[in-house]
């Protein structure tokens, strides 16, 4: 194990915290785990069962996950030792300002403060920070102990010898870094899921489908080609032996004439409450445990066959 990822701090034991938790303690690190709620005890000790059967199918030796993972009193008391520190609260500018003066104050100087915000990059809350070098987005999938993707997303005042602690640390915890060198509200996932989602939305709005429908279409056939080749390469596929070049000059005119049509939701009031109708009425007979459990399960499975699949390639290469 590296040296230099031996104690991580997760602040805030929400469903991604508690997530990450499990992930860093799975890869034999002490974690020491801050956040006000009442029944943190409680909480972690379910998530680390609950994931750690998660991270035993992926391969991983969970005996004695527990007794990595500390409870501790405040913030400055889970950060004093640490190597790494990912930050999990609520999406608001003014919380993460105050919480990361104090983090950049506690913390060792030589500690990565990370923070899984999933739209504001870091600039929008280091600009009164003595030293933002430090400070960076690492915004995972949920839940990061099983999606792999870690977008890593530099500020304006992030060293470059942070950036590549960062790739390097969650390279460590087996996730994929992918570094945006721009900072974008929503960074790309988020940008590129909203994007879908809006269209998606439209087209149920619009009586055209279902919410299953829609969920059916994704599924069984964007879903399955991208789990395996992206957006870009699918194209590239789909463009035959000419390629993109082929895709772009012909195919794409005709899909250049379709971005002109496509929807913009109405968002009123009368249609949102329409669209949850819907999306209860389709989902609602079932509880989230039911539901998350049901795609953790699918996706592990994915997981797992790609990666006997990549094994298996280099292995014949």
């Amino acid at each position: 194990m590296s040296k230099e990822f031996s104690t991580a701090a997760v602040i805030g034991a929400g469903t991604i915290g508690l997530s990450w938790t499990a992930l860093f303690a799975g890869h034999g690190m002490d974690v020491w785990v801050s956040d006000p709620r009442p029944d943190l005890a409680e909480a972690v000790k379910t998530a680390l069962a609950e994931f750690g059967s998660h991270l035993a199918k992926q391969g991983f030796d969970v005996e004695g996950l527990e007794d990595r993972v500390h409870l501790a009193g405040d913030v400055a008391e889970a950060v004093r030792h640490a190597d790494i520190v990912q930050e999990n609260g609520p999406e608001d500018v003014e919380f993460k300002k105050d919480l990361f003066a104090t983090l950049v104050r506690e913390a060792p100087s030589h500690a990565l403060l990370l923070s899984s915000s999933s739209a504001i990059p870091s600039t929008a809350f280091t600009g009164d920070l003595e030293d933002a070098s430090r400070v960076l987005i690492g915004h995972p999938f949920n839940p990061p102990h099983i999606m792999p993707l870690v977008e890593v997303v530099p500020g304006e005042r992030t060293s470059e010898e942070s950036v590549t602690q960062a790739v390097e640390f969650y390279r460590f915890v087996g996730r994929v870094p992918v570094v945006e060198r721009k900072e974008m509200p929503g960074f790309v996932g988020n940008r590129l899921q909203n994007a879908l989602n809006r269209e998606a939305i439209y087209l149920v709005e619009q009586g055209v489908v279902t919410p299953e429908d829609v969920d059916a279409v994704i599924t069984n056939s964007l879903g399955l080609r991208w789990a395996t080749v992206g957006p870009f390469l699918g194209s590239h596929l789909g463009g035959g032996p000419g390629g993109y070049r082929h895709m772009a000059e012909h195919i794409g005119k005709g899909m250049k004439q379709m971005w002109a049509g496509l929807g913009q939701p109405k968002g009123d009031a009368d249609e949102t409450e329409m669209l949850i109708q819907a999306v209860e009425k389709a989902y609602g007979s079932s509880t989230y445990s039911e539901l998350s459990e049901t795609r953790d399960r699918k996706q592990l499975a994915i997981l797992s066959v790609l990666d006997e699949i990549t094994t298996n390639t280099d292995k014949e290469n």
